[in-house]
């Protein structure tokens, strides 16, 4: 009897459609996020928010969503159940990326005209700290364990390290030409930093902050500079990357360990960010050009629908 319920409970699970999911993009020329459902691929609103919309992200308990508003110079917040804005923080002069560090807190902003990080306490909603960085940050990242904090900064070609607690700047890691985006490994043991006019990522050791990488783009009928690296992420694993390669129109699939690509994916006109779906079986990508979305089936490696959203997708995230 016992062998028997199992049976039925496995059975079960396995005909249990899959947890829904929805999908936040920014639309930098609507002034609005595109909220989307993530089991039918459909349009379900759009939530309006202030000017030049760009990076966002989930609060650590999923309940809202911030919004960096470059023309704004502002953070929007947004109560997910409600499709509202419901309150607004400091974030110091033209926010263009932020990160919510894990201990769900405090905000470190990217403050492009001020060269700036700006630190954004959220129940107090007001800055506690700035960081001087080089020239037009951009790119966030916070390590798992919440010790460092990455900014890249395009002007100077720089990735910088900043320490969480003390808000002191650690390191200063030249990269190649206009770094977009930084993201450190799972286990924190890499950071890895695109670079949008060379076309590549950079790999760095996190101990002792080394470069010990680099992974190179190639697609084939496109000019070496139409190849531009920007957004990526990273499998919850660690094993599998994904990096948006802007004018190419594609996402590359990257191993990890090898430093390879495995594959690319072709998908809307110039995508500048990726977001992975809970389950790490689905990637979405964020079409600037385009207008639109594309959903990926990694397991089948096929783009299986593009959606329209609105003028300007940028960020994307995936939430519950």
């Amino acid at each position: 009897m016992q062998v028997l319920i199992a049976l039925l409970l496995a059975a079960l699970a396995l005909a249990a459609p899959a947890a829904a999911e929805t999908v936040y993009v920014s639309n930098e020329q609507d002034n609005a996020v595109a909220v989307v459902d993530g089991a039918t691929m459909t349009l379900l609103a759009t939530i309006d928010v202030g000017r030049r919309p760009r990076g966002l992200a989930l609060s650590i308990d999923n309940k809202l969503l911030f919004v960096a508003e470059g023309d704004d110079n502002r953070i929007d917040v947004v109560d997910v159940a409600k499709r509202l804005v419901v309150g607004q923080l400091p974030s110091g002069a033209d926010p263009e990326f932020f990160v919510v560090h894990p201990d769900g807190k405090r905000l470190f902003v990217a403050n492009e005209n001020d060269n700036l990080v700006s630190v954004v306490d959220i129940a107090a909603a007001k800055v506690i700290g700035t960081v001087d960085v080089g020239v037009e940050p951009e790119g966030m990242a916070a390590s798992a364990d919440g010790r460092y904090v990455a900014c890249t900064s395009e002007t100077t070609s720089m990735v910088h390290l900043i320490d969480a607690a003390t808000l002191e700047l650690v390191d200063n890691l030249l990269v190649d030409t206009r770094p977009r985006a930084a993201l450190f490994t799972p286990d924190g043991k890499q950071l890895w930093v695109s670079s949008e006019i060379r076309g590549t990522v950079t790999v760095f050791d996190t101990v002792t902050r080394a470069q010990t990488g680099k992974i190179e783009f190639a697609v084939p009928g496109i000019r070496r500079e139409g190849v531009q690296a920007v957004g990526m992420e990273i499998s919850r694993e660690g094993a599998t990357a994904y990096v948006a390669l802007g004018p190419a129109n594609r996402v590359a699939e990257v191993d990890v360990k090898t430093l390879t690509v495995r594959r690319l994916y072709l998908v809307g006109q110039r995508p500048w960010h990726v977001a992975l779906s809970a389950d790490q079986k689905r990637l979405v990508s964020a079409n600037g050009n385009s207008g639109d979305i594309s959903f990926i089936e990694l397991e089948n490696g096929e783009v299986v629908k593009s959606l329209p959203v609105g003028r300007g997708p940028w960020g994307v995230v995936i939430g519950p």
